[in-house]
């Protein structure tokens, strides 16, 4: 995939974490949930990538 894409991915990842982690100071659930949502999606998205890189080859 593009380096565009990548970062793309690893700054939702990076956002997911930054979320959860200011969900947790006030106990924010909304939030929390936000924060997972999100980590896991860009887990996900990079995952996918390098499946779709690895069968390029």
């Amino acid at each position: 995939m593009s380096i565009a894409q990548t970062i793309k991915h690893k700054t939702q990842k990076f956002k997911g974490r930054i979320t959860e982690r200011i969900g947790r100071t006030p106990r924010n659930r909304r939030l929390q949930r936000e924060g997972r949502t999100d980590r896991a999606l860009g887990s996900l998205k990079q995952a996918g990538d390098k499946a779709k890189d690895a069968f390029k080859r």
